[in-house]
């Protein structure tokens, strides 16, 4: 007789090491997400870190100046293409021509000094 054993969820998806990302700065990464592989932004303040998907809602633009490199002022993130304002915290537009918006979150954690895609159901 066969006998089921619970499905043990996968390990975690490790975008980067967490001292990769300068504190109060950002990075980009490439991330495998269940549409595919896409451009994450990883925003750190402290050991916290936010992730968006690395696309403008605007008109479909990455955010980076430069791979891996965005325009941080105080606590914003600024499109590189048309100047849209998106608040660091939760990724709402607060300036620009998508006013109002927010970029998509990407749910990610810090594991032993590891920044992870957070599955569904983790943490």
């Amino acid at each position: 007789m066969d006998t089921a054993s619970p499905l043990e969820s996968p390990p975690p998806q490790v975008l980067c090491p967490l001292d990769q990302i300068p504190d109060g700065g950002a990075t980009a990464v490439d991330a495998m997400l269940a549409d595919g592989e896409e451009s994450l932004i990883l925003l750190r303040q402290g050991e916290q870190v936010r992730g968006y998907l690395n696309i403008c809602p605007h008109a479909g633009n990455r955010l980076d100046y430069a791979p891996g490199k965005f325009l941080l002022k105080n606590d914003t993130l600024i499109c590189a293409v048309h100047g849209a304002t998106f608040n660091r915290a939760d990724g709402l537009c607060t300036g620009g021509p998508c006013r109002g918006q927010h970029l998509r979150t990407v749910p990610v954690c810090v594991i032993d000094d590891a920044v992870c895609l957070e599955h569904a159901g983790s943490a």
